[in-house]
């Protein structure tokens, strides 16, 4: 499937009714001289309810998005038809009624529209011949193994309100359609009803709000909602109403374009923040800022160390002592007079200028305490001679090392699926708790491999935090210059500047297809470039996500739950930053297994 068509398929093509129609009692009310047949058991009073009144949206670019929003409008009575009756189909003597009362409705909102005529369909067939004689719930049932209808129960249950749960419950009906619907000859009947019966019977028996739900009507079938009224008050909440559909048009295109875009430009993203962090962007109160039941505070504890100190740690920064190594500095292994054992960041390209910043926000960083965020010990500011300025962070030291060296590493060990589930709910909680649990949320920046380090017991920890920004309460991104490492940087923020909590989301999706493939995230092998995102979401488009994992991973789930943790990444790792998941939502989902609903 064209990327373009993922995951808004579902909505590309709108269906614009006007609050005109043809209702079932009334249709019902007719008499057989005027239908010739038996009255229409469709109630297409339902239309009514949920589609756009105005007249001015209810305009068709062409002939085909027409016959295909109509084609959608009847899918989506029929599929209430479905819920109340158990049949996909009505009976073939009410075909006749049915058509005219369709076509009654069609010609109200579009003057001189004949759907025969217009669409090519054929009356005797298009309402009552079902597809693959397939006419009850209990036949399509026994055509679909309990598996997979399990797996639909999974994704397509809870309410579809936002392009998140909508993109998990319409992807496995695309698959569940291409398995058993899509290819299949001209005996099989009404063809075009086929590709419309798995979104019929989700709509009227796994969705828990059923057809008529204005979100399952908008995911399902397509069908752009009434705006809401108006008001001084929401007057910018109805003008999105009025324009949703040709945005919702644009941002199929937009996905290609961007995809495109990041193709393209991603190997000549430079690494060009040199400062930890911009005056402009800090936070402003300089004694503490309240977040949860807790504060930012400048009574952290935190060391300032001296740079002798940092120094004889590191035997004057020898290259022996260089556990990492990075565009912004190497991480050097050192021991304290105490004894103790840290890691010591050291950041290149400094200068005096915004110290006082780096202070403060490092300060910020020191009193936010969680078990999967590495705890900051102190830091260091001072000037060599010969050697320029420095600024230097001290935290703990991780004796197992970071995922970086499991994976990637010379003497890397292959970790159990288990031990990889665990790191990466405990880097969704550590992060989940800097977006969500902290106000103001603090963004993380450049979350990769080789920044979630490893506790004996495998427990990870974020760890790197001097690319991180605080974000201003009330502000919706930050525009700043773009920091991270290639292959995990979200393309909007790549190519624009815009940097939100999802930048990280991004990034996380990226370690996870680390995590699942055991691929990393970026390779230049003479000139032959791999990206995971990009190979993941091919293998995902063409059905084939659990090609996605390691082969001989160690205790490996089972297959549809492993396809859930595959799905998950590669939406986390959407070129769309709508499209992902908030961290919190992506915790849940790594916890319990199930979607959950957005917070929006």
């Amino acid at each position: 499937m064209p990327l373009s068509l993922f995951p808004f398929f579902a909505l590309v093509t709108i269906l614009t009714f006007l609050e005109i129609g043809i209702s079932a009692s009334y249709c019902q009310n007719l008499s057989n001289e005027t239908l010739g047949k038996a009255s229409c058991p469709l109630n297409f009073d339902i239309l009514k309810k949920l589609v756009n009144k105005d007249p001015e949206s209810s305009t068709f670019a062409n002939i085909s998005t027409q016959c295909q929003t109509i084609l959608e409008g009847l899918d989506l009575v029929r599929s209430e038809y479905l819920r109340t009756n158990e049949y996909f189909v009505p009976p073939p003597t009410t075909s006749k009624a049915c058509w005219d009362s369709y076509q009654l409705l069609i010609g109200e909102f579009i003057n001189g529209f004949d759907i025969e005529t217009s669409c090519g369909y054929n009356i005797a067939e298009w309402i009552s011949k079902p597809c693959m004689n397939i006419k009850s719930r209990a036949q399509f049932e026994s055509l679909i193994p309990s598996t997979d209808l399990y797996q639909l129960r999974y994704y397509c249950t809870q309410s579809l309100d936002d392009s998140f749960t909508c993109e998990l419950c319409t992807r496995k009906l695309l698959q569940l359609r291409k398995n058993y619907f899509d290819g299949i000859g001209s005996t099989a009947g009404n063809i075009s009803a086929c590709s419309g019966y798995p979104s019929m019977y989700a709509a009227a028996f796994i969705n828990n709000f059923g057809p008529t739900d204005k979100a399952t009507a908008k995911c399902l079938f397509s069908i752009e909602l009434k705006p809401k009224k108006s008001s001084s008050s929401h007057h910018r909440s109805a003008i999105a109403g009025a324009t949703a559909g040709s945005l919702v048009g644009l941002l199929g295109a937009f996905s290609a374009i961007l995809v495109l875009l990041m193709r393209r430009h991603r190997k000549n993203i430079k690494e060009r923040s040199r400062r930890v962090m911009e005056k402009n962007d800090s936070v402003k109160d300089e004694t503490s800022l309240v977040f949860g039941f807790g504060l930012y505070s400048r009574s952290t504890g935190l060391k300032k160390f001296k740079i002798k100190d940092i120094k004889s740690a590191t035997m004057n920064f020898s290259r022996e002592h260089i556990i990492g190594m990075g565009g912004y500095g190497n991480v050097y292994k050192g021991v304290l007079p105490d004894g103790s054992e840290v890691a010591i960041k050291r950041f290149k390209n400094c200068s005096l200028v915004g110290d006082a910043n780096f202070v403060h926000e490092v300060e910020v960083i020191a009193s936010v305490k969680h078990v999967n965020l590495v705890e900051l010990r102190g830091f260091c500011t001072a000037t060599i001679p010969l050697e320029g300025h420095q600024r230097i962070i001290v935290c703990d030291l991780m004796h197992n090392g970071s995922l970086y060296d499991h994976l990637f590493g010379s003497e890397k060990k292959r970790l159990s699926w288990p031990i990889r589930l665990k790191i990466a709910l405990g880097t969704a909680r550590g992060l989940a708790y800097l977006h969500h649990g902290l106000h103001p949320a603090i963004i993380h920046r450049d979350i990769k491999a080789s920044n979630i380090l490893l506790d004996e017991t495998f427990e990870p920890k974020v760890a790197d935090f001097g690319l991180a920004k605080i974000k201003s309460e009330g502000t919706t991104h930050l525009s700043t210059r773009v920091a991270g490492t290639l292959g995990y940087v979200a393309p909007e923020y790549a190519l624009y500047g815009k940097l939100t909590e999802k930048s990280d989301v991004y990034s996380f999706g990226v370690v996870l297809l680390e995590l699942l493939s055991g691929k990393k995230a970026y390779d230049n092998d003479e000139g032959k470039i791999f990206r995971v995102t990009d190979w993941a979401w091919e293998l995902v488009e063409q059905g084939r996500a659990l090609d996605v994992l390691e082969q001989d991973m160690a205790e490996i789930g089972l297959a549809e739950v492993m396809e859930q943790y595959v799905l998950v990444a590669v939406l986390c790792s959407h070129p769309i930053l709508e499209v992902r998941p908030t961290m919190d939502q992506t915790v849940k989902i790594l916890e319990s297994g199930l979607p959950v609903r957005s917070s929006s």
